[in-house]
Order: C-alpha cells, then structure tokens, then sequence
C-alpha cells in the first residue's frame, strides 16, 4: 500500500456547529495522519480561484459565497491510499446518499452545505496542498 497525502476541508458550516474536533478525532481514528492544518476565512476572491475548475458550472456562485462565509479548517491528511480512504470517511457529496456513519451522513445538511471537501485524486491533491501549504508546513 502506497503512503500518499490528501488534502481536506472541514468546511464553514461543520466549524459553525463546533464539529471540528469530532472530525479531526475521526481522521486520526481511521488511521489518517495530519501532517498541515490551519483554520482560515477565505474572501470571496480566494474561493473563487480555489474553486476555478468549476468556474461557468450553475452551483459556482452559491459555492463560492458558501465558501467564503465563515472560516474553514484546511487540512493535509497522510496515511495508506489517503485519498481514496478520505473519500470514503467523508462519504458521498449528498448527504442524503452517503453511507451510514460517514461525516457527510453525520453531519451536513445539503449537497451544497455538506461538512468537508478531500481531494479526489494525487494531482488534485497537490494542486490543493499547494493553494494553502509551503512544503516546510507540513510535517
């Protein structure tokens, strides 16, 4: 098995409802390990470069602002197929799809609210570290 890092969010409306360590206490119990975390307020501009790749998509602009409407937990995750493990802790993105006991099911409340973002693939996962983390953060 391959150790990889990922990338994650515990998004604006997990860290409203105070979940931040019951999802960080979740990684680490499946054996995830974080290696670069720091709480950040997003502006609007920032998010919008974040989310560019889905730039001209209809849900951009609610994303965005969603994004950027309260602070956020960027993480760096490392342990076995990180990305693949995180995917499925976090569950699928409607919470009303996602698997019993993943943190979408547990915690979000819509498609577009739904608790946490993860990378979904190694250059996904890079490109995004990168957005928030110098390679000296990370340990």
């Amino acid at each position: 098995m391959a150790i990889e890092r990922t990338f994650s969010i515990i998004k604006p409306d997990a860290t409203r409802k105070n979940l931040v360590g019951k999802i960080l206490a979740r990684f680490e119990s499946e054996g995830l390990r974080i290696c670069g975390m720091r709480k950040v307020h997003m502006s609007l501009r920032e998010a919008e470069g974040f989310y560019a790749v889905h730039a001209g998509r209809p849900f951009f602009a609610e994303l965005t602002a969603f994004m950027s409407s309260g602070p956020c937990v960027v993480l760096v995750l490392e342990g076995e197929n990180a990305i693949l493990r995180n995917r499925e802790i976090m569950g699928a993105t409607n919470p009303a799809q996602a698997a019993e006991g993943t943190l979408r099911k547990l915690y979000a409340d819509s498609i577009g609210e739904n608790a946490v973002h993860g990378s979904d693939a190694p250059d996904t996962a890079a490109t995004e570290i990168a957005w928030f983390f110098r390679g000296t953060e990370l340990h």
